[in-house]
């Protein structure tokens, strides 16, 4: 989906899922959460990574705090640290009451497109 709002550094998102991502007994599926903590975590790197260079997720972490059910989150994404060569990046999902459900890391390597 769509950005709600971002700005250099930081990019926010709300979601919903749908029927089809949950587990049988209601709660979402670990492993669309964790795409979609690498699309927002991709998402904040993008930014501020130059545009004159590509970058690709390295390092990517999840950690399951509670079990999210099928309510909307925002999500939300944030450039941590940078070097010429990394972008670190971290993520939080919240539910509607602001209780967090999820947070991400990653690191991504930023790649010069080649000359010519």
């Amino acid at each position: 989906g769509t950005l709600d709002a971002w700005g250099e550094g930081w990019v926010r998102k709300t979601w919903s899922p749908s029927a089809e991502i949950l587990n049988g007994d209601g709660s979402m599926f670990g492993g669309y959460i964790a795409a979609l903590a690498d699309q927002i975590l991709a998402f904040a790197a993008m930014t501020v990574a130059p545009q004159d260079a590509a970058f690709r997720t390295m390092n990517l972490r999840v950690d399951f705090i509670r079990v999210g059910k099928a309510e909307t989150l925002t999500i939300e994404g944030r450039v941590t640290a940078r070097t010429r060569s990394v972008i670190h990046v971290e993520a939080a999902f919240r539910r509607p009451d602001g209780e967090l459900i999820a947070s991400a890391a990653a690191q991504q390597m930023v790649t010069p497109f080649a000359a010519g």
